[in-house]
């Protein structure tokens, strides 16, 4: 991406995301299933990292995996996630971090729908949205 990566300390990090943003942005860690503000949210716009505000997804790419996370088909382009592989917790998955700031999102998984068959599976807290100014949505 051309944007300007931010650079901060982590005390900087930690004035910037309340505690919940802050534990999975900086420190990889993952909401409870089931509980995050954008799991069943369905109003057209773009999902934006939280951390700072670099457009992730298009509400077009989410769809209901029943994961109890907010799910992706794909990022808005490929350049606005970074993938490393995660070896964590005895398993072999894939991290999706923002390419911006990276910030920690969630993990991706090659259970999803076509176009792409992944499942791009992210922590509400980790997102922030902006409403499609056209949408006709309340």
């Amino acid at each position: 991406m051309n944007q300007h990566k931010p650079q901060k300390t982590d005390e900087e990090w930690r004035a910037s995301l309340d505690p919940a943003q802050y534990a999975v942005c900086r420190c990889s860690a993952t909401e409870p299933p089931f509980s995050g503000k954008w799991y069943k949210h369905k109003e057209a716009g773009t999902y934006l990292c939280v951390a700072c505000h670099a457009p992730l997804f298009a509400s077009e790419a989410k769809y209901d995996s029943g994961s109890g996370w907010p799910s992706f088909f794909q990022p808005i382009k490929r350049e606005t996630v970074n993938l490393v592989p995660d070896e964590s917790h005895g398993m072999h998955r894939t991290e999706v971090r923002c390419a911006v700031c990276d910030s920690h999102l969630g993990h991706v998984f090659p259970d999803g729908p076509k176009p792409t068959g992944l499942r791009y599976c992210v922590n509400s807290v980790a997102l922030d949205f902006a409403p499609d100014p056209h949408s006709l949505a309340p």
